[in-house]
């Protein structure tokens, strides 16, 4: 694996090199958010653990933009003194893929991080999402159905990747209210709008209604 490990504490940092390194893996290392934030969106990484109190930029920020900025899509695992749940909802919310709590094993450590990219690779291999004839590549960002190509607004696109990865389930709107907005949630009935404008795209010039309605519940992409 190749590793970029963001962590300011110098002792932790050099457990997890005196563990990891002995044994093939590669790291680089980061004490400071913004320099983590340069070298994750500038070299390629198998995987990246990241602390969450960091100076210059928090793990929380860093995170999130790598996520929505520069759409750096490499596991990342948060190391954090902080267990509480709220905590770990916003890491996830943020785009985190696991949390390990401080203090911690490092065995545990190298088994989640292997698991992250043993994940990843396998979610590489095939990074065309498809329900009928309605497709979407999370790399080039493109959707299409029936080979026509749709037209979608980030805000569309981010509704219809999720859908799409979700179609064992049905979406809640709070869930869909908190990737688009986060904890900025509008007053109003604003993803009611988005998803009818999504409908119109997705739905509307062709026979087959791909997305439903799930009252008192949310949304779910399907096939009928």
């Amino acid at each position: 694996m190749k590793v970029l490990v963001v962590e300011d504490n110098r002792d932790i940092a050099a457990n997890i090199a005196d563990y990891l390194e002995p044994k093939g893996h590669v790291l680089d290392f980061a004490s400071n958010g913004l320099h983590g934030l340069q070298l994750a969106t500038s070299e390629r990484y198998d995987v990246i653990v990241l602390d969450i109190m960091l100076p210059g930029l928090d793990g929380m920020t860093l995170c999130r933009r790598l996520r929505e900025e520069a759409r750096v899509t490499t596991p990342v695992l948060m190391l954090t003194a902080r267990d509480q749940l709220d905590d770990k909802l916003e890491g996830f919310q943020v785009g985190a893929d696991d949390y390990l709590v401080k203090p911690f094993s490092i065995k545990e450590l190298e088994v989640r991080l292997e698991a992250l990219v043993k994940r990843s690779q396998h979610q590489g291999a095939s990074r065309l999402l498809q329900v009928a004839d309605l497709q979407y590549d999370s790399d080039t960002m493109l959707a299409s159905r029936g080979g026509q190509s749709l037209e979608l607004n980030p805000i569309q696109r981010k509704l219809l990747q999720t859908l799409l990865l979700n179609t064992h389930r049905v979406v809640s709107r709070e869930e869909l209210e908190t990737l688009i907005w986060g904890d900025e949630l509008p007053d109003n009935d604003v993803l009611r709008t988005h998803i009818y404008h999504l409908r119109n795209v997705v739905d509307k010039p062709f026979a087959e209604k791909l997305i439903h309605t799930v009252h008192g519940a949310g949304y779910r992409l399907q096939q009928d």
